[in-house]
């Protein structure tokens, strides 16, 4: 976490969390999502404008990603300063990206090591990994595709809809405190 953001922090301790503006998509995309976006329903919803507008300013994307983290409850922010924006993810917190050697990066670049896969009901790829679980970006299935086929990996069978509460995330923090409230 950046300094300047531990340190906005401490000067004001009780800003309000800020839900739904904020999302993460299957292949490692941040979306900006306003009022009309979430009109639309959640990000993983799948309807038409319910993503928001692209993020394509680098220093914001790397701002976002250096203060990316999770919370007890499994649910994923950006520590925006003083001010926690959780984030709606499409599908998972991380989105991996593998190369021809099968080594495994982050959406946002880091380093991770392999430890398990598993692939759902639709023939979606997910990797548990050093830093976390997520799911293999749609342009790197044929390199872990060559890593099972090598034997390096072995894919478990599981359900989608176990995911997020078997590793412990939550791809919907606005409509999980919706439901709380």
């Amino acid at each position: 976490m950046d300094d300047i953001v531990k340190q906005a922090m401490a000067k004001w301790p009780n800003v309000p969390h800020c839900y739904g503006w904020l999302g993460l998509d299957a292949r490692g995309n941040w979306y900006m999502r306003d009022d009309a976006a979430q009109a639309c329903g959640t990000l993983s919803s799948g309807n038409p404008g319910a993503k928001g507008s692209l993020l394509k300013h680098e220093k914001l994307i790397d701002f976002i990603q250096r203060n990316y983290g999770c919370d007890e409850a499994g649910q994923w922010y950006f520590q925006n300063g003083p001010q926690r924006v959780y984030v709606e993810l499409e599908a998972t917190p991380w989105v991996w990206r593998v190369n021809d050697q099968g080594q495994v990066h982050t959406h946002d670049g880091r380093q991770a090591v392999y430890q398990r896969c598993v692939m759902d009901e639709h023939g979606w790829l997910y990797l548990q990994t050093s830093l976390g679980f997520g799911l293999v970006h749609t342009q790197d299935v044929a390199q872990a595709a060559n890593q099972v086929e090598a034997g390096e990996w072995t894919v478990e069978d599981t359900l989608r809809a176990e995911l997020p509460r078997h590793y412990h995330y939550v791809t919907s923090p606005q409509a999980l405190t919706a439901h709380k409230a």
